[in-house]
């Protein structure tokens, strides 16, 4: 990849639309990271922004990132207190009957030397809530919209697979991981409200690996006021990174 598109950009935020693939932090394997793009991300600011929240490697999508300590200790609180309105698309890997939903589970991780480590519903574990609907199904697969409440690691995947009772397409923990390069999850939409500012509002449209599949950008929700900010290219030195999977 040889740039990274903006979604939203103001004095204390800028919110990113991270590939699929681009891990957060360096692999120990090494290899490309988000990290090698902060210099150009600064856009002239004396610091590199700071994500505010993860996304998964193979993730794509949304990422706020701030640009300032304070903002950063803002957000992350916003996060932290579930005031911040998260939309993602997921396309599961076979057919579900139910058109919407809620699914409440608590989740805890669980590690093994066979198959390392994965995330459990387990009665003692922290609480998770996810709201769904069906958007569309093309060729044994579903595209789902997901709205999470809360932000437990790899909530989403486990919620498909035993709230949908269908692993994401491409999901190799929770799922087979064939079908597609990668975990199929975008983070299409992001809402952070403002004490005396507007709020952050990015969408990031839909990535080509889920419109190869048949799937078209769905309609947002009424009353979702979120609409793409004109996009910024900067040059970046770094060639593509590869989907694992992982």
């Amino acid at each position: 990849m040889s740039h990274i598109p903006i979604l939203f950009e103001d004095g204390e935020a800028l919110v990113i639309n991270k590939p699929g693939g681009l891990p957060l932090d360096r692999p120990r394997a090494g290899g490309l990271c988000l990290e090698d793009y902060l210099e150009v991300l600064k856009f002239g600011f004396q610091r590199e922004p700071h994500p505010a929240h993860r996304l998964d490697q193979d993730t794509s999508g949304c990422l706020l990132m701030a640009r300032n300590p304070k903002a950063l200790k803002r957000f992350s609180a916003a996060f932290e207190a579930r005031q911040v309105e998260k939309r993602y698309l997921g396309v599961l890997a076979g057919l579900i009957e139910a058109e919407e939903g809620t699914i409440e589970l608590s989740l805890s991780k669980i590690s093994s030397a066979e198959k390392g480590w994965r995330m459990i519903a387990a009665k003692k574990g922290k609480p998770s809530v996810t709201h769904w609907r069906k958007l569309q199904v093309v060729g044994g697969h579903t595209l789902v919209e997901f709205r999470p409440e809360t932000g437990r690691t790899h909530q989403i995947r486990v919620h498909a697979e035993l709230g949908l009772g269908s692993a994401l397409l491409g999901d190799p923990i929770y799922g087979h991981g064939k079908g597609a390069k990668r975990t199929m999850l975008h983070a299409a939409g992001l809402v952070v409200h403002r004490e005396g500012k507007p709020p952050i509002i990015a969408h990031a449209p839909m990535p080509e690996d889920f419109l190869a599949l048949g799937f078209a950008e769905p309609d947002l929700p009424l009353g979702t006021e979120i609409a793409p900010a004109p996009e910024v290219t900067p040059e970046v030195a770094p060639t593509a990174v590869e989907p694992d999977g992982g």
